[in-house]
Order: C-alpha cells, then sequence, then structure tokens
C-alpha cells in the first residue's frame, strides 16, 4: 500500500490534564487495554518521552516512553523502552508515526544517556517491524507468552543502538525478561 501525503502535525507534551485523550487514542490504536498503573506513570516522565501529534488541534497520534536502569552493566548509561507509538488508522501512512519516532530518537540522542532504545512487538506485525526496520531497529529475539489476553500471544524484541559501535543484542540479552536470543 503506498503512503499518502504527509500530514502537517504539532507534536504536545501528555500530562496530567490530558491523559483521558491518551487512554481514548490507546483505545482506539491497540488490541490491548493498559491498567491505571500504566496512565499514572506517563505524567512523571522526563520532558519529551511522552508526545502526542496533533492534525488540526486533534490528538491522532503518541508516542510514550520511560527510562531504565541497565540490571547487568556497571553503566551510567540507559535503555529507552518505548512502551506505546500509535496512530489512529484512518492517519496512517501519513507520517505521523515517522514523525513521533524521529522525535523520540532525536531526544534520546542528545540526553547523551540513552544507550539502546528497545520495544515489544506483537509476532505477525510485519507492518510495525518493516517500519521500525527503517529506523535501523534490528529483532533481537522474541518472548514467548508475553501478551496474557491476545493472539498471537509471542512478541519480538525490536532494539537500536544509539552508539553504532554497540550491538543491541548484546547490551539486552540479559536484561529482557524471557527473551529467546534471535
Amino acid at each position: 500500500m503506498a503512503a499518502l501525503a504527509p500530514l502537517d502535525v504539532a507534536m504536545g507534551d501528555i500530562n496530567v490534564q490530558n491523559i483521558g485523550q491518551l487512554r481514548t487514542l490507546n483505545e482506539h490504536t491497540f488490541p490491548v487495554r493498559y491498567a491505571d498503573k500504566f496512565y499514572d506513570e506517563i505524567p512523571t516522565l522526563p520532558e519529551g518521552l511522552a508526545k502526542f501529534a496533533y492534525c488540526g488541534g486533534f490528538a491522532v497520534g503518541n508516542c510514550c516512553a520511560r527510562l531504565e536502569p541497565f540490571r547487568s552493566r556497571a553503566d551510567e548509561k540507559k535503555k529507552l523502552y518505548i512502551m506505546t507509538i500509535g496512530v489512529l488508522h484512518a492517519y496512517r501512512r501519513r507520517g505521523v508515526g515517522r514523525q513521533l519516532l524521529t522525535q523520540l530518537l532525536e531526544g534520546a540522542r542528545k540526553r547523551g544517556d540513552v544507550r539502546v532504545v528497545y520495544m515489544h512487538v506483537q509476532t505477525g506485525n510485519d507492518a510495525a517491524r518493516d517500519f521500525y526496520a527503517q529506523f535501523g531497529f534490528t529483532e533481537v529475539g522474541t518472548i514467548k507468552g508475553y501478551y496474557k489476553r491476545i493472539q498471537p500471544d509471542s512478541c519480538y524484541v525490536l532494539a537500536k543502538a544509539i552508539d553504532a559501535a554497540d550491538d543491541p543484542a548484546q547490551l539486552l540479552v540479559a536484561e529482557v525478561s524471557g527473551l529467546e536470543a534471535a
């Protein structure tokens, strides 16, 4: 399917005042429901890690990520875990997801304390795998039984090292529970 003309979107922070918009957007974008704990965490994230994409004043996409320390490395740098990145169906293939991911990756580079960016993608979601591959994400492994209420229940772990000299698979092998290396 060919991409449509790119949309001009504005980015805006997700905060306690508009968290309800995020809940509604996620309910219309993802096959899973996120618990209240997820929504409670979002307003506490550092600046730039929870963003809406607005088109015509309406939130049409979002990206939420959190910083995580390395458990198995004596490292001052962190992992950036992409919790969600989604765009309403009617606005897909218009560059909205690309703009959300680009701003997140640029922010991670500028921070200087992020070593690797990673996420879970449901197995069978080839469109998402292809999209992230365009940004240099690679499959570092799979987790069987990751999803509890949807099928397929497994996910890919996709990752991208900020420094090209780092191997994202090696950075995450002891970090991600249940990871079976690719």
